[in-house]
């Protein structure tokens, strides 16, 4: 075989359908996010503001995360040494498990090195942990999610999206007495739509199956507290485990379940994705145990960060722009080719100073591409300005659709 000509092959599909991702070089300044420069392909440099980030509150510079990571890095150096059970655990890891332990009300929470290994180990663990397990999917649920479920060797169900009454015949065509576990998102990140929760808890309650919930786009943002959905709808307490990130409102990086004690710890005991991982660096610990803690008591931020996002919408849809909106903060707008959504992403770029990422297949179904914004408290009102500015002479420039989408 001419294994380069089949890379070729590969790599030419992904062109010739428009969905060839390329890589540009940011640098975010301290203090100054979401304005950040961009070094073109020539070596000069252009300012830019990014509008598709996840360090969705700017917790990434915020002078409390920063203090604790140089107070760490000071006093134990730069890794960890290894992992968790050889010689990767400190007071830095044991603290930030406390803090999200009691952010989500659980008895302990388990690190993991990202919200995506968490996913996978956890959920390819669990039928370890209880044989015969029947795990039910989400359709749109995470890529993390779907293969930790994939690689887990049990069974699965899958149901369609937030659809609670196809999810209760799944349950109820199966074995009473098999273990059972429903697995779902709070808030899913490319159009935004929460999950029922309530709904399936019930659902959960009837037929004796185990809640897992994914809050990585909600958690630092939703609830007094910023547990996320969970805790704003006070539906916490029936959440058996709830899977976060520290990657996107905390601004730093890492992942983690939060469960019941013994929970935690057979996960912690039997899942490979843990055992034999490096654990994060102990700055990063102290980092995002600072900026959990400082999030408990901020409300003011995610105050700011939804109005934010509401501004932004009613912009927008004031351009009759095509919109989904789930009354989330996630802004979605829908382009519908893969070419012609790279090709404005390349031009808000170039010409506009913007930086937004094109989604496309398959994170997206085909005809959905879009551009995917994501409003923050940090973002003021002449970056808001600029962006509607952009999009409404890109939209007339390549006579574009305008008929509003429905949420």
């Amino acid at each position: 075989m001419d294994y380069t000509a089949q890379l070729d092959t590969a790599l030419t599909r992904l062109h010739d359908e428009g969905r060839y991702r390329t890589f540009i070089d940011i640098e975010r300044r301290k203090g100054h996010f979401p304005h950040a420069v961009w070094t073109r392909p020539d070596g000069t440099e252009q300012p830019i503001t990014v509008w598709c980030g996840n360090d969705y509150l700017g917790m990434g510079q915020h002078p409390v995360v920063l203090d604790a990571m140089h107070e760490a890095l000071d006093a134990t150096g730069a890794g960890s040494g290894g992992t968790r059970n050889i010689s990767g655990t400190t007071v830095y890891h044991r603290r930030l498990e406390a803090e999200l332990a009691d952010l989500h009300g659980k008895e302990a929470a388990l690190l993991f090195t990202s919200a995506y290994i968490a996913n996978d180990a956890t959920l390819s663990t669990l039928p370890k942990l209880f044989p015969g397990l029947i795990i039910y999917s989400d359709e749109l649920n995470h890529a993390s999610m779907i293969e930790g479920v994939r690689r887990n060797g049990g069974a699965k169900r899958v149901f369609r999206h937030n659809d609670v009454a196809h999810l209760r015949e799944l349950l109820a065509a199966d074995d009473p007495n098999a273990p059972k576990l429903i697995a779902f998102e709070s808030i899913y990140s490319m159009d935004g739509d929460f999950g029922p929760i309530e709904a399936i808890c019930d659902l959960a309650d009837e037929f004796g199956a185990l809640t897992y919930l994914d809050e990585v786009h909600a958690v630092g943002m939703y609830g007094p507290r910023g547990a996320g959905v969970a805790e704003r709808d006070r539906l916490a307490h029936r959440i058996d485990i709830i899977n976060g990130t520290l990657a996107k409102a905390y601004g730093v990086m890492g992942g983690y379940i939060a469960a019941s004690a013994k929970m935690c710890d057979a996960v912690r005991s039997y899942a490979p994705g843990f055992i034999f991982t490096t654990s994060l660096s102990p700055s990063v610990a102290a980092g995002a145990a600072a900026s959990v803690a400082y999030l408990k008591r901020a409300p003011e931020l995610r105050e700011a960060h939804q109005t934010q996002a509401r501004i932004l919408k009613l912009r927008l849809k004031g351009l009759g722009l095509p919109l989904i909106d789930h009354g989330s903060h996630i802004v979605p707008v829908i382009v519908g080719n893969p070419v012609h959504t790279k090709k404005l992403s390349d031009m808000l770029l170039e010409d506009f100073g913007i930086y937004v990422q094109p989604i496309n297949f398959p994170t997206v179904p085909r005809g959905t591409e879009r551009l995917r914004f994501t409003p923050s408290p940090v973002h003021g009102p002449k970056d808001i300005e600029a962006l509607v500015n952009a999009l409404d002479t890109l939209w007339a420039h390549c006579a574009l659709n305008r008929a509003e989408m429905s949420a």
